[in-house]
């Protein structure tokens, strides 16, 4: 059967505790990688190159970007930031479901570029809930949070480009719906060549009498 890793792009609105539920699958299950980005800032107390980031400059960055070396970036802030292909086929050639974690117009464009890509859209339970969990921060303005609701409202419009969706009102719950689509997309036949083919081979020589 096929041991290729998956590419999966998860997105979802500010609050909608996608951050936690992508950590609690790279560490609570041994399948996932999550995407180690590469940005043009300087290093941060703590972080770790080729953990945290891959610190490089702007020239190394601009000559990945020429040679289509990433699935995709951005610039933010005067640094780039951005997800190098290398490392991304490196992982999935080694079996691991590389986990994406980005926002709507960038898991877009990776799917234009990567059509194999496994796009899931976490949703939280209601409108209601999502304002209560920004409000529940602590952290923000009522300002703030009627900003990052616009901007939900905005993000929803896309929601349907997405092959499925997740609705996170239980974390456990919602993990193991995307542990259920990640196994179920590793069972599609396009996936499985290798497998179908050897098994028709198989078959004909049995029906020739060569076996």
């Amino acid at each position: 059967m096929n041991h290729r890793g998956l590419l999966v792009v998860v997105s979802g609105f500010s609050g909608v505790g996608k951050g936690t539920l992508v950590k609690k699958l790279v560490t609570e299950c041994d399948n996932y990688a999550l995407s180690v980005s590469m940005t043009t800032r300087k290093p941060r107390e703590g972080e770790i190159d080729g953990v945290s980031y891959f610190f490089v400059d702007h020239d190394t960055f601009e000559q990945t970007i020429a040679q289509d070396g990433l699935v995709e970036y951005a610039s933010y802030v005067g640094n780039y930031y951005g997800t190098p292909k290398a490392w991304v086929e490196e992982q999935r050639n080694s079996g691991k479901d590389v986990v994406l974690e980005i926002e709507v117009q960038g898991a877009l464009k990776v799917k234009e570029k990567f059509p194999d890509a496994v796009l899931i859209f976490v949703l939280p339970p209601s409108a209601k809930e999502l304002k209560r969990r920004l409000e529940g921060r602590g952290t923000e303005t009522q300002d703030v949070v009627l900003k990052r609701l616009s901007r939900a409202e905005e993000e929803s419009a896309f929601v349907e480009q997405y092959d499925y969706i997740v609705v996170n009102d239980d974390l456990g719950a919602c993990m193991e719906a995307v542990n259920g689509i990640v196994r179920a997309e590793h069972q599609r036949p396009n996936l499985n060549l290798e497998h179908i083919t050897n098994l028709k081979e198989e078959l004909n020589a049995l029906v020739k009498g060569e076996n």
